[in-house]
């Protein structure tokens, strides 16, 4: 079975790890100089007020700034400003996340690690972090190494966002060739998020290369009516649909391969009608 994951978009990564953090997603130009400016009266103000509070406050306040420049791809100002967060409060496993997450987009692999074991070390139960690091490492070829980290992130009774872990441990144990813990990760991920595209696709082709047609149509469904099909889930769905004899199904399938997708691989192997590739 090929097992399809997903990047995840810098913007919905940072909401995922920080549900509240930022009032919305993009953080604007007007914005970010709000920070900076507040940034700036904090730092005039500290020699005032020094305690914990103000501490995490000031070095939260970085924190956002770094959030926002990593949303935009600006990674070596954002990694300065995460840096800024760090000197002010070294102990902000938040912080030490997200630098581990802006050194993974610069490839810079040992500064991740260590920034990782940094925000592990400091809060060992952290959802977020665990997730982050247990995907972290399958991204790596340490797919078995991860699972006990997305076990850990899924420990965490108020966390809000465990599909996401699950998901990511049936990617990882999909690769490691686990099949019936891939498929259980991936149904329970979908029990929480029925919209979570990954574990439907997988599913569906799980139960497509088992012949159970029904089941695998509901599941490549999820997706392919959707705003946001692939042309994987479309290509699946349209042998889906030829198996279970269903041709006005396939054809509006086709038709849709062909306007979304038109030069992937998919709509190449349909139209030379290599379904069994």
């Amino acid at each position: 079975m090929s097992v399809v994951s997903v990047r995840i978009h810098r913007c919905a990564t940072i909401a995922i790890v920080f549900a509240g953090l930022m009032s919305g997603c993009s953080t604007t130009s007007t914005s970010k100089q709000v920070l900076a400016d507040s940034a700036a009266t904090n730092t005039d103000a500290k020699k005032r007020e020094s305690g914990p509070a103000d501490i995490r406050k000031r070095a939260t306040i970085r924190l956002q700034l770094g959030v926002g420049y990593y949303q935009d791809g600006k990674f070596n100002v954002a990694l300065d400003e995460l840096k800024q967060a760090l000197a002010i409060d070294p102990s902000f496993a938040d912080a030490h996340l997200v630098l581990a997450l802006v050194y993974t987009e610069l490839h810079q692999d040992a500064q991740a690690e260590q920034s990782f074991q940094r925000a592990l070390q400091i809060d060992p139960g952290n959802a977020d972090v665990n997730n982050n690091y247990g995907w972290y490492l399958c991204q790596r070829g340490r797919e078995k190494d991860s699972l006990g980290y997305f076990e850990t992130a899924l420990k965490d009774p108020l966390y809000t966002q465990k599909a996401k872990p699950l998901q990511n441990a049936g990617v990882c144990a999909a690769r490691l060739g686990n099949a019936v813990a891939s498929e259980d990760y991936f149904r329970r991920s979908f029990e929480i998020d029925p919209t979570g595209a990954v574990s439907a696709y997988n599913l569906a082709a799980i139960y497509y290369g088992r012949k159970d047609l029904p089941r695998a149509r509901f599941y490549v469904s999820q997706v392919n009516n959707s705003p946001t099909p692939t042309a994987a889930s479309l290509w699946l769905g349209i042998r889906i649909e030829r198996s279970l004899g269903n041709r006005t199904n396939q054809v509006a399938l086709e038709s849709q391969l062909e306007r979304l997708f038109a030069d992937s691989r998919e709509a190449q192997l349909q139209k030379r009608g290599a379904y069994s590739d």
